[in-house]
């Protein structure tokens, strides 16, 4: 379900993983109060923002909104949280009755695209090329998810998620083994692993879009970005490239590998039965996003305290054409201006200066996150847990392209048949180029 799939399970690991959550959001909170007007006491100018970010994230917005309005005495910032389903729907409607915010919340993709596409959001381009130091705070390869047609429509205000495998140190040290650095490799891995009647590969099948991991870096790293622009670009047949078929093959090879043991598809992520299956050493590995480490640092501190967890990218494929750095999942989120904005100023002046600021950076690294900012190693490598905030921000850093989740990117209809066709190909139900077929039924050439 495209977006609404994405930001559901991302919230529910958020609180699995140790942020505490006690109620849920029944409405909106906000920083200042109040409906959207164009002018606040004293005649200043207003801003509304509407979120979605929850717990320690949304107190952090909170308290750097605070800040700003301290600090702009010409400017009120009016920050308002929303349930997620409620927002979409509700930003929506006022997109249409050309009354929305002024700043809203969005994952880029798809739906960003939508309201580009009607002429409902502020082309951010100009002004961000105008002031290199505001665009230079970010890192390059997180722009591409809200950037259309070479225009940028959205500013990255929080943490990367990009999709890494876990690993079990232990698992692979008693089996003389070593993190796969190619296919062939991971093949092998899988194959010594099963001897030793542990499963391979955890999946969560039950849960659907944890298969969209495996599609997206295989298809990536056989055809490089460009076989997915092609389905972004509506081009005729697309999902038929040699780079998509080999990728659902290679999948079912993976399946009849016996790669991800015989009881996958009853594996639930919202409840991380998956990474259970790794620190307790049933499974060796997990393809999944980075959300997943403080799932494994509250469930089973001590699995990460004595050094039994480890990370790696995913492999490159041999004979495949794309770069084994490039990178998929959750990009980051971002905020964006509506075109019917009474302030923009004032909300370009909101961007520039609360969003991903000195204070933001440091405490989104206090909370354990890395933050899409440029020249922040430094400060990742004396914070706890130094060696993971390296290993993702570096991936990100170099990655020479970074795809956004094809769930978030295509549109609703395509994205849940996408997930639906998924599950077909992992149960053998359907086979590489029914796959291809059923999704080329729902590309419209331009």
């Amino acid at each position: 379900m495209q977006a609404k799939v994405r930001m559901s399970r991302r919230t529910f690991l958020e609180v699995a993983g140790g942020t505490a959550l006690t109620t849920t959001l029944a409405g909106c909170f906000g920083v200042g109060g109040g409906q959207q007007t164009t002018t606040s006491g004293g005649g200043a100018s207003t801003v509304t923002i509407w979120d979605i970010r929850t717990n320690a994230d949304m107190k952090l917005a909170q308290s750097l909104t605070s800040d700003f309005n301290n600090t702009h005495p010409n400017i009120h910032a009016n920050l308002l949280f929303f349930q997620n389903d409620p927002y979409k729907q509700k930003l929506q409607v006022a997109m249409g009755a050309h009354n929305p915010p002024d700043i809203f919340f969005g994952w880029g993709g798809g739906i960003l695209k939508s309201y580009v596409d009607a002429g409902d959001v502020y082309d951010l381009t100009g002004v961000l090329n105008a002031d290199p130091s505001w665009k230079g705070r970010f890192l390059p390869s997180v722009f591409p998810s809200a950037t259309f047609d070479g225009k940028i429509y959205g500013v990255p205000i929080n943490n990367t998620q990009p999709i890494v495998f876990f690993y079990n140190k232990d698992i692979f040290s008693k089996a003389n083994l070593t993190p796969p650095q190619t296919w062939s490799d991971l093949l092998n891995v899988v194959q010594k692993l099963k001897e030793q009647n542990i499963i391979p590969i955890a999946v969560a099948g039950a849960s659907q879009w944890t298969y969209l991991m495996y599609a997206e870096y295989l298809t990536d790293r056989f055809g490089g970005p460009g076989a997915f622009q092609a389905v972004l670009a509506n081009q005729a047949n697309a999902w038929s490239q040699d780079a998509f078929i080999k990728a659902f093959t290679a999948i079912q090879q993976l399946v009849d590998a016996g790669a991800f043991g015989s009881s996958f598809s009853s594996v639930l992520a919202d409840t991380n039965q998956d990474a259970a299956l790794i620190y307790t050493g049933k499974a060796a590995m997990m393809l999944q996003g980075t959300w997943n480490f403080p799932v494994f640092n509250t469930n089973s501190p001590t699995f990460i305290q004595g050094g039994k967890l480890g990370w790696f990218g995913f492999p490159s494929v041999e004979g495949g054409t794309g770069d084994a750095g490039n990178l998929v999942g959750g990009t980051c989120n971002y905020y964006s201006i509506a075109k019917d904005t009474k302030s923009p100023e004032s909300a370009l002046t909101y961007l520039k200066d609360a969003v991903m600021n000195t204070s933001a950076i440091s405490q989104m690294i206090n909370l354990g996150e890395v933050p899409v900012a440029s020249g922040i190693s430094s400060q990742l490598s004396s914070a706890p847990h130094s060696d993971w905030l390296q290993f993702v921000y570096q991936s990100v850093q170099k990655a020479p392209n970074f795809q956004l989740s094809w769930d978030q990117a295509l549109p609703a209809t395509p994205a849940q048949t996408l997930l639906t066709n998924l599950a077909q190909l992992f149960l053998k139900q359907t086979t590489p180029q029914q796959f291809a077929g059923s999704m080329n039924k729902l590309i419209t050439p331009s």
